[in-house]
């Protein structure tokens, strides 16, 4: 038989190794399904990477209960960094996949703290489908979702 389960630790994955305590960081806070810990990489005081432990490549591959647990430690944090940092806004980045600008391939949020002028720019060309083109979508995507339960 076949495992279907993916390894819960890739040797070669750097937040793996961060998570197993193998590379130095700056930990700000850590349960048992997840880790935070400061960019190296920061845009603004504060930013922070929220990590599951066991590695997923994506949101593709989280099941229900670590997708939530990664939400509620960033959301635990974003209010700690608001306290912290006086800033004016948080914005909760997560991307996926080579085409959605995901560099490092271990399901990760950004939790950066914002303010006015920052310099942080999220554009992205608004295409304002039809109404039509909305609900068409919407239906294909709810009877996707139907088809999981």
């Amino acid at each position: 038989m076949q495992c279907t389960t993916p390894p819960d630790h890739d040797p070669d994955c750097v937040f793996c190794r961060i998570a197993r305590g193998e590379l130095p960081s700056s930990k700000v806070y850590e349960d048992a399904d997840t880790l935070a810990i400061m960019d190296i990489q920061s845009v603004n005081p504060g930013h922070m990477l929220v990590l599951v432990k066991p590695h997923r490549a994506n949101i593709y591959a989280l099941d229900d209960t670590l997708a939530g647990a990664a939400f509620r430690t960033a959301a635990r944090v974003a209010r700690v960094a608001k306290k912290v940092t006086g800033c004016e806004g948080v914005t909760l980045l997560q991307a996926n996949e080579k085409a959605g600008a995901q560099t490092v391939f271990h399901f990760h949020l950004h939790v950066l703290p914002r303010w006015e002028g920052d310099g942080m720019a999220l554009a992205w060309p608004v295409k304002n489908p039809p109404r039509e083109a909305l609900e068409a979508m919407a239906a294909k995507l709810r009877e996707a979702l139907a088809g999981q339960d």
